[in-house]
């Protein structure tokens, strides 16, 4: 029999009684395709002992977390953005003291994994802890532009020789018995107005704020438990054109953290520009029908459970057959193929790429109606290195789809191969069920030049496999370009680089920092240009140079979220002049980095704690994983190496389980 799960609640390590996260409200604000998002969490100590609950959530790879505030004995104190060695040194210092104290910092292992510490919490006493963040929102196959507040955190796998990852060691506890709540209310705007919002979980019907219907809300029914991520999908008359928003930089008014004026010269004083574009390309030249088509299938344990919480939802492997077989099914007659399936090990249906033929076709379909999630661990790295040693053709450009859950904890290893490989093809990632690795999924879509999907439910899993195999049979785009033309003394510095590859009708984004003074009454122009086989193609944006001042800087945020990332995630990034930027841009900005913590603490406390607090560690929501185990599932201690790796010092070689769960 598979182990009972922990007890609920803030878990002490020593009594596992329960002391429990009271409950978490969430408002979100999506104005077109931004999200601005306030999360509060609400705790009590109801030990007779000081705790300190550590509570480790997961959030998208794109969100720019810009805030943090505690409150505690009616005094809301605003946390500071510190390097993060020094955040904890003052974190470990105020715990020292007896003070109260907060953390919120990002996983080193993964940019989608946080953690939330609560120190120095007296018996009986009271605490909210409040962050904020901003991200991008993703347009669907379909059109419903998708907003996720993901909910889902399944224990992430751990190769041999490397760190443990956070999610191995942290509690879970069955859905029924978590003693926490979450109320959620979003609130929509779209200038073009709005059709319809739909979820995959229950909501208050659509209530329109105006008769235009550009402004709606919905909000989450009572009793929403925490068995799956929450998904809203808004549907808007008219999303295809080409936009530009110009936000006024902050100047005398504030950085983004506290009051006073923003350093001059920084990221958050001047002007900045969120650029959308949607590029189009001339008839005839939208597809190729070369190409080698390399799949690569994770069959490690994980994709044996479902794809989410819903009675009787398919396998994840079964999803990624389907996935795999629409492709197959796809491709055009005299292009190449080789299809992959790794876990703990990795195999390959062809010793090299064969032709597609209807007979070569016929052998790999029945192959792949043969597969099972049996191969132990999620081993990825392996089968990447094989593929890329393996020469390639030239008249064929190689495209690498990936399928996988995206639970591994050596995710930028994993980007990094990609990046390192990116001349010699393009990588198309999908995420197969609820709690997928967005790090990973996007890390190596955007490092491969490719594009990536999630697929969480079957009835939108054909548009997206679709567009991804029009987006791979598309020619690569070249010299790709920005011009700007504008008002003498206004000059354009791109803060995102151009974009490396460009797909039909793909949304393309790019931010811009705009030094000078900006006339309101004046125009600007920007063009996108790219060569597409022997064509140039130019995308002009004409826009007048409206500066909107607005209360919070969300485009200078995002901006900053761009920059970030793509020094965090580039070939100098260990570089300390890299290090360098990377820690100035976050410190004036006010979004977390790799680099970077949030930290507050209440000097003022009126209970100062004289002993070390307990640690409590808030558990998550059991994963969908730990939910599929039972005594009838085959081959159990591969399942459970997947979850933590034999090599762990948590894995139990008796009962073939991680400890985290069977103590």
């Amino acid at each position: 029999m598979p182990p009972s799960p922990p007890y609920c609640g803030l878990i002490i390590a020593a009594s596992r009684q329960p002391v429990p996260l009271q409950g978490i409200w969430v408002d979100v604000q999506v104005k077109g395709f931004v999200a601005d998002v306030s999360a509060t969490l609400k705790y009590k100590n109801e030990e007779e002992k000081a705790v300190e609950s550590v509570f480790v959530f997961p959030m998208d790879e794109d969100s720019a977390v810009y805030s943090f505030e505690a409150t505690i004995e009616g005094k809301t104190i605003v946390a500071d953005l510190q390097e993060k060695e020094q955040a904890h040194k003052t974190y470990d210092e105020a715990i020292s003291r007896g003070n109260q104290a907060f953390l919120l910092e990002k996983d080193e292992s993964s940019g989608d994994i946080f953690s939330c510490r609560v120190g120095n919490l007296p018996p009986g006493q009271e605490a909210e802890v409040t962050l904020k963040y901003v991200r991008e929102l993703p347009m669907e196959a379909d059109g419903a532009v998708r907003f996720v507040l993901p909910a889902v955190l399944n224990p992430r796998y751990t190769p041999k020789d490397h760190k443990v990852s956070i999610t191995a060691t942290h509690p879970q506890v069955s859905v029924g018995k978590i003693p926490y709540t979450l109320s959620l209310n979003a609130h929509f705007q779209s200038a073009y107005g709005i059709a319809k919002i739909e979820s995959n979980c229950n909501i208050t019907p659509l209530e329109y704020t105006d008769s235009d219907k550009i402004h709606a809300k919905v909000s989450l029914a009572d009793g929403h438990k925490f068995d799956r991520d929450v998904e809203f999908l808004a549907y808007y008359t008219d999303v295809n054109k080409p936009s530009i928003i110009i936000e006024a930089g902050l100047g005398a008014t504030g950085p983004a953290q506290k009051p006073g004026p923003a350093p001059p010269g920084s990221i958050m004083a001047e002007s900045v520009a969120m650029l959308n574009f949607y590029p189009g390309f001339p008839a005839g030249q939208e597809q190729s029908n070369c190409g080698e088509f390399i799949f690569l299938v994770d069959r490690s344990g994980s994709m044996g459970c479902s794809m989410n919480s819903e009675p009787n939802a398919p396998k994840r492997i079964q999803s990624a057959k389907e996935t795999l077989v629409l492709l197959l099914k796809s491709l055009p007659l005299g292009c190449y193929f080789n299809i992959y399936g790794f876990g703990s090990h990795f195999e390959s249906f062809f010793p090299e790429s064969v032709e597609y033929t209807q007979q070569s076709m016929e052998v790999a379909l029945k192959r792949v109606n043969e597969m099972n999630a049996n191969f132990g661990g999620t081993e990825i790295l392996q089968p990447l290195k094989r593929i890329y040693q393996t020469a390639g053709r030239a008249e064929h450009p190689r495209q690498l789809f990936l399928f996988t859950d995206g639970e591994v904890s050596n995710t930028n290893q994993v980007i990094d191969e990609v990046q390192r490989n990116t001349q010699n093809h393009r990588c198309f990632t999908f995420g197969i069920g609820e709690g997928a690795s967005t790090s990973l999924i996007k890390g190596m879509a955007r490092a491969g030049n490719g594009t990536f999907e999630f697929i969480t439910i079957k009835d939108r899993m054909q548009p997206k496999v679709l567009r991804t195999l029009k987006y791979s049979l598309q020619p690569p785009v070249k010299d790709i370009s920005l011009t700007w033309t504008l008002p003498s003394g206004v000059e354009a510095i791109v803060l995102s680089k151009v974009p490396t590859c460009i797909f039909q009708g793909e949304r393309s984004i790019i931010y811009a920092q705009l030094k000078g003074k900006v006339e309101n009454e004046a125009e600007g122009v920007v063009c996108l240009q790219y060569k597409l086989q022997n064509d140039i193609v130019k995308n002009d944006l004409r826009f007048p140079l409206d500066v909107q001042s607005l209360e919070r800087p969300t485009i200078h945020r995002l901006a900053a979220k761009a920059l970030i990332s793509e020094l965090e995630h580039g070939t100098e990034s260990k570089s300390e002049e890299v290090k360098k930027k990377i820690l100035e841009t976050s410190l004036q900005s006010g979004v977390v980095s790799s680099l970077t913590a949030y930290v507050a603490v209440n000097k003022d406390t009126k209970t100062c704690v004289e002993v070390p607090p307990m640690r409590k560690d808030v558990p998550v929501p059991e994963s969908i994983r730990t939910r599929s185990f039972g005594p009838s599932v085959p081959d159990s201690s591969l399942l459970y190496e997947d979850c933590y790796g034999k090599n762990s010092p948590l894995y139990c070689s008796v009962t073939m389980s991680c400890r985290s769960v069977c103590w």
